[in-house]
């Protein structure tokens, strides 16, 4: 089964506005909605007001963090999905970022591989119904298999997917880079999904150039992220832009994000060029994109279908 996704939630919308696009995008035949968890609403809330707006579309955390919860909360909190969507669920972690984590929630994030590691160690067992080495056991585990997906940027973390999970989730990568990912995935087992999030911005270049510019700058020099653009080999062309960055000088950075690799990370256009872009991702590797449509709230339902799969 091809599978087609979306983001929740969907930009400059509020929540209790989302039920008709939800339901729009279920029987314009996308099959998942993969909620983000930045600035926003939390990664679970959108999903809970999703179960009650839909039937069949699957419903995943894409991603939350491991160092903001403890992992019995995180449990909890996953078979309470999978009860309230009648299975439908599945969780997706990650590390987070040191921004996010130590930044603006104060913990300190240290080891975040061992981290999603012991995360594993805990959830399995809790979700089979079994007492965890903590001691906590849930009350009502999941009445079906809640596959975990982790969030890996890099070759550690996408290894221990592999070992460990039944996918892998990735955001902000190059086409070009895509072969960098997936030749870690070869000896991922039968079934396993490469997710990844695409932000899709209607019209060419001189209508989407500013924003993408800023969005560009803004995440990949976040650590994590200028992390992963040197290991797929873009250190030079992010070099004054992250200097820039980090003098604070925001205009510059803007101003230094190296366009031929934005052009080749997001996806902008007609409805046409943007979804033969998706398609080339697709070909590529990723079993999964997950649209982010960045428009205004007036024009998500019109975008919402004109990017929705092909029967």
């Amino acid at each position: 089964m091809r599978r087609w996704g979306l983001t929740l939630p969907l930009p400059a919308l509020p929540l209790h506005e989302h039920a008709e696009l939800v339901r729009k995008a279920e029987a314009a035949g996308y099959t998942d909605l993969w909620s983000g968890e930045t600035q926003g609403p939390d990664g679970f809330t959108p999903l809970v007001l999703a179960a009650a707006w839909t039937e069949r579309i699957r419903l995943g955390t894409g991603v939350v963090g491991v160092f903001t919860r403890g992992p019995a909360l995180l449990a909890q909190q996953a078979a309470a999905l999978s009860d309230a969507s009648g299975g439908r669920f599945a969780l997706g972690i990650g590390a987070s970022s040191d921004r996010i984590v130590e930044g603006w929630n104060r913990m300190p994030f240290a080891k975040p591989l061992t981290r999603i590691s012991e995360t594993l160690d805990f959830l399995e067992p809790a979700f089979a119904g079994e007492r965890t080495s903590t001691g906590f056991k849930l009350e009502q585990p999941p009445a079906e298999p809640v596959p975990i997906v982790l969030a890996a940027l890099r070759g550690r973390m996408l290894a221990l997917a592999v070992e460990r999970a039944a996918g892998a989730f990735t955001n902000f990568l190059p086409l070009s880079a895509l072969p960098r990912v997936t030749g870690e995935l070869e000896a991922a087992p039968e079934g396993f999904e490469l997710l990844c999030r695409f932000f899709c911005l209607p019209g060419e270049r001189e209508q989407v150039e500013p924003l993408a510019r800023f969005m560009f700058a803004s995440y990949a020099t976040v650590p994590v992220y200028e992390a992963f653009f040197r290991w797929l080999g873009y250190g030079e062309r992010i070099d004054p832009m992250v200097a820039a960055w980090k003098t604070k000088d925001r205009e510059a950075a803007v101003a230094a994000a190296p366009w031929e690799v934005i052009e080749d990370t997001f996806v902008f256009g007609s409805p046409d060029e943007m979804r033969e872009r998706l398609e080339a991702f697709v070909d590529g590797g990723i079993t999964l994109p997950i649209l982010t449509p960045v428009t205004t709230p007036d024009r998500l339902g019109e975008m919402i279908e004109a990017l929705a799969p092909r029967s």
